[in-house]
């Protein structure tokens, strides 16, 4: 939010250039773009951040951001963008402005029930607290257990949010199943996080403060590349 911000007052009184955008890729790198105005219908600033991005062989996009000039401040994506963020990066989390400040969304949750480009070919992200690495990379941990989540099999790129060191594997979602949460066992629990099912579901529920009682959650099996090296 800061790099669109930051971008989108240097415009000045462009009248061609109105709206910046930034995003970040796995490695952590800030990639920016404003929009071109134009009477045929100019690429917003979101989009040409993603030509940006691809250009530098970014991969995956985690977060994205757009701001106006003016000191508009923060502005959300419109439908042609949300959809093109859906379809190329699917697992982006996109800043926008709400009554209680800058939230993030995922980009699913700003586009409900729409069309999916089946041919897309995106590359798919599945996040996790940075305190998991290790975990995940000595094979402690193989199992994750998600609500409201959009996490299929295939390969992935696994993220580790607020890690300084921006460290990622690369792995495969080897399945995906529904479970109501009076269904999880003891064994499920032990591999998501090596706990008691009783911890486990309360550490749902600090995780998840809207989760109701009855929710359905998935429990996603997932196994690490044998060389566990990191994408940068």
């Amino acid at each position: 939010m800061a790099a669109a911000e930051q971008l989108a007052r240097s415009l000045g009184s462009d009248q061609n250039h109105t709206v910046a955008a930034a995003a970040m890729d796995t490695a952590g790198r800030i990639h920016t773009g404003v929009n071109v105005a134009h009477f045929t219908g100019g690429p917003c600033a979101e989009l040409v951040a993603l030509g940006v991005a691809a250009a530098s062989a970014a991969g995956p996009l985690v977060t994205i951001a757009a701001a106006g000039d003016g000191g508009r401040g923060l502005i959300p994506p419109c439908g042609r963008c949300r959809q093109v963020l859906l379809d190329l990066h699917p697992d982006v989390l996109v800043a926008v402005p709400t009554e209680d400040g800058p939230a993030l969304r995922p980009i699913r949750k700003l586009l409900p029930d729409t069309y999916f480009f089946p041919d897309s070919h995106a590359a798919r992200v599945v996040r996790f607290n940075k305190h998991y690495y290790e975990p995940i990379v000595d094979g402690r941990k193989t199992s994750t257990i998600r609500f409201d989540d959009s996490i299929v099999p295939g390969r992935a790129v696994f993220y580790f949010e607020d890690d300084d060191a921006h460290r990622v594997l690369n792995g495969t979602v080897t399945d995906v199943r529904r479970y109501r949460l009076d269904q999880l066992t003891a064994e499920q629990a032990l591999l998501d996080a090596g706990t008691s099912i009783e911890q486990l579901k309360d550490g749902l529920g600090q995780h998840y403060p809207d989760m109701p009682d009855d929710a359905e959650v998935d429990v996603v099996t997932f196994a690490v590349e044998p060389s566990a090296t990191s994408q940068r």
